[in-house]
């Protein structure tokens, strides 16, 4: 991950509370400066748009004037927005759109459109939409043009007096959303690549974005995106929900300026610092601190798997080899406050990610990066599908997918999931000690008796797995031993059976020293 990218993940994890800077349009009050500059606006349209990009030599929009880059991070944070300034605000829309001002980490803008009866009219900037503390220097008024650095969805979600934000575009081609009453967590992506690799990632910029008006009783919002960078350009159409999960409907058709090898799609970021697998790394009061706490495939043959997330010392990639996979996530299984103890953070409240594939995407790999890191203002953890075969330069390739903000994974297999994972050393011998925790089920009421143990590992032998009923949480736990010697790192594998059928989704982990 780039400096650039550990700088607006700081940013997003500071602001998107509600703190950021934005400046909004009032209403549909026409304004002479742009009311005659529209243009007819339709998802082909946007299609031709990228596809005549990608033809040409990528060049990188300007940035923005060096005083809204020397902002500092007090300087920006005081740059404030009101709500009566947003777009549609005081009409009988059911959505309204917040801006998020340029500056300090967001050095290019982006332009944003209304789209009404096809006709997509630029959204303006100007600074005298901002409120301004006393923090904020002069700023240069050439930059009334620039544009914005993201948006802001909201909409009525119960609250008596205001539309509720939900759901935020911003940063490269990133954005974040939640289901009614979460807290901000991870982020989806546009597009990824190269992550992990020796030569850098690169990310992808949504450079313009149109916002469809919605009617007065409409439910869902459509933003469409076009997406730029040097290897690839892109027409996104987002159809999105909210509720107490929210929805999102992705279409994204690509074409690659060049072969596109290492890339990801549908990716998502997060954090994990640490939990009960490598507490003993850190001096801290909280027993636990991630956004998410574990990777969830529900793999093409059906197979469902839960792989526990790591904070390793060096960069580790695992890719889990699949044919036309039915959903993969990040996702938060430690549900209760006690099991962070963070009044302010509320990590107990995040949502997790689902992926889960429109049509066909044949051969590839679920892939996971997880990065080292000291702190838990890092993203360090990256999820993606990566495609077997590269996509070719001057291919159009059409995506599909939908996105599950929530806090269950949506899928029909019920089979008890893992509800936490524990390591340490083993007090008698060598060695260490997994204890794996499953959540109750009708499959265990004949006690742990009636069920198989299955562990094993393709580098160590792994002792007699011994289940016992759990009072606190009324399932199963697993615990068993291995000893990695010399080796730097083991793989793990563990499930429950009963009656020679699957009793538990799978359990996979990497073990390093």
């Amino acid at each position: 991950m780039t400096r650039s990218a550990i700088s607006a993940r700081m940013t997003r994890r500071s602001l998107l509370g509600g703190a950021a800077a934005a400046a909004l349009l009032q209403g549909l009050a026409p304004n002479p400066a742009w009311a005659t500059a529209g243009s007819e606006f339709s998802r082909d349209a946007l299609i031709d748009m990228a596809r005549d990009l990608a033809s040409r030599a990528y060049k990188p929009r300007d940035m923005v004037p060096e005083d809204w880059q020397n902002l500092t991070y007090d300087q920006y944070r005081d740059i404030r927005f009101p709500r009566k300034n947003a777009l549609w605000a005081g009409t009988d829309r059911s959505y309204e759109v917040d801006f998020f001002a340029p500056g300090l980490y967001f050095a290019r803008a982006t332009k944003i459109y209304s789209v009404e009866s096809d006709m997509a009219e630029p959204v303006p900037f100007t600074l005298d939409n901002f409120n301004k503390g006393k923090l904020v220097p002069d700023l240069i008024k050439t930059a009334e043009t620039l544009g914005y650095s993201g948006l802001r969805l909201r909409t009525d979600l119960g609250h008596p007096e205001f539309k509720t934000e939900f759901c935020v575009f911003q940063g490269a081609s990133y954005f974040r959303a939640i289901g009614i009453g979460q807290t901000y967590g991870l982020s989806g992506r546009g597009l990824a690549l190269r992550t992990g690799a020796p030569e850098g990632e690169e990310f992808p910029d949504f450079v313009k974005f149109w916002l469809e008006a919605p009617g007065s009783d409409q439910k869902n919002m459509v933003v469409h995106a076009l997406m730029d960078s040097p290897s690839v350009t892109g027409a996104y159409r987002f159809d999105i929900t909210p509720g107490p999960d929210c929805i999102m409907d992705v279409e994204a058709t690509l074409f690659p300026r060049v072969e596109l090898d290492n890339v990801g799609i549908g990716p998502l970021t997060s954090m994990f610092l640490f939990d009960e697998t490598n507490r003993h790394r850190f001096d801290d009061f909280r027993p636990a601190v991630h956004d998410n706490d574990g990777l969830m495939m529900w793999n093409g043959n059906g197979e469902v798997i839960w792989r526990p997330l790591a904070n390793p010392l060096q960069l580790q990639i695992s890719s889990f080899v699949d044919n036309n996979p039915r959903g993969f996530g990040l996702m938060q299984r430690a549900r209760e406050l006690a099991d962070y103890a963070d009044l302010e953070a509320l990590y107990h409240n995040r949502p997790g990610l689902w992926v889960e594939p429109k049509g066909d995407w044949g051969k590839g790999a679920v892939t996971l990066v997880e990065i080292p890191t000291a702190e838990e203002i890092y993203d360090n953890i990256v999820a993606y599908w990566r495609p077997a075969e590269p996509m070719q330069a001057g291919q159009q390739v059409d995506l599909a997918y939908r996105l599950t903000w929530g806090a269950e994974a949506p899928i029909q297999d019920k089979l008890p999931k893992v509800l936490n994972t524990a390591m340490g050393r083993k007090l008698f011998g060598e060695g260490r000690v997994v204890v794996i925790d499953f959540e109750d089920s009708p499959l265990f009421d004949d006690g742990p008796e009636a069920i198989d143990v299955h562990t094993r590992s393709p580098h160590v032998e792994t002792s007699e797995g011994v289940l016992q009923r759990n009072p606190a949480t009324g399932g199963l736990r697993l615990a068993f031993s291995f000893d990695p010697g010399e080796r730097r790192h083991v793989e793990l594998r563990a499930q429950l059976r009963k009656d020679g059928k699957k009793a538990s989704e799978v359990w996979l982990y990497r073990w390093t020293a």
